[in-house]
């Protein structure tokens, strides 16, 4: 838990911030338990609308500030972000009191891709066969659940054709550390090959 003494914990540069950062979302690819595995991915949809779900993060790239998520190609953030790919992904550890708003755009990887293909190399089987049910948010009976059932021996040629990639390439990250005084925020930005350009101070 952050100390109560601004001094304390107040990193020795900018740059320290944006080391640590990637390094915590860089751990947490490979720690269940690390405060930023579970992220939140906000997007658009066709009507203006922010939509919000969270995600798992399968990867994280320091050099190119690129995150990667799965998610099935016939859900609705995928067609939002195949219409607009401008995004958020917003962590919160609650261990630590930090929060991170990275602001960026999306690539999608269809099932077809070489990046999905690789994918789903490296996924365990339980975790295809969740590509084989039917399309996410609609009526799920106890039909639906028989038939999923049945397909456990199939899922590797029908799920990987429900399977997608999300790249996502952070342009800006919102770094704030919540304190019980002294809360403290900074901003940083990044250019399209992922060097650091900007960061600064700001007021939480």
């Amino acid at each position: 838990m952050a100390s109560d003494d601004p001094k304390a914990s107040l990193p020795l540069t900018l740059a320290d911030i944006d080391a640590s950062t990637w390094v915590e979302l860089v751990n947490a690819v490979a720690d269940p338990q690390s405060g930023f595995r579970y992220l939140t991915l906000c997007s658009v949809d066709a009507e203006s609308k922010p939509q919000a779900r969270m995600v798992v993060l399968r990867d994280a790239d320091r050099a190119t500030r690129t995150l990667a998520f799965h998610t099935d190609v016939r859900s609705p953030k995928w067609l939002e972000l195949s219409r607009n790919p401008h995004m958020t992904i917003l962590g919160f550890c609650g261990q630590t009191r930090l929060q991170l708003r990275l602001q960026g755009t999306a690539r999608i990887y269809s099932p077809d891709s070489a990046v999905a293909n690789h994918a789903w190399q490296a996924l365990p089987s339980w975790t295809r066969q969740t590509y084989t049910g039917g399309p996410p948010g609609n009526e799920h009976a106890d039909a639906t659940l028989a038939e999923t059932d049945a397909l456990q021996g199939t899922h590797d040629t029908k799920g990987k054709m429900h399977f997608g990639v999300i790249h996502f390439k952070t342009r800006t990250l919102d770094w704030f550390q919540l304190r019980r005084r002294h809360n403290l925020r900074a901003r940083l930005s990044y250019d399209a090959s992922g060097i650091l350009v900007d960061v600064r101070w700001i007021n939480p």
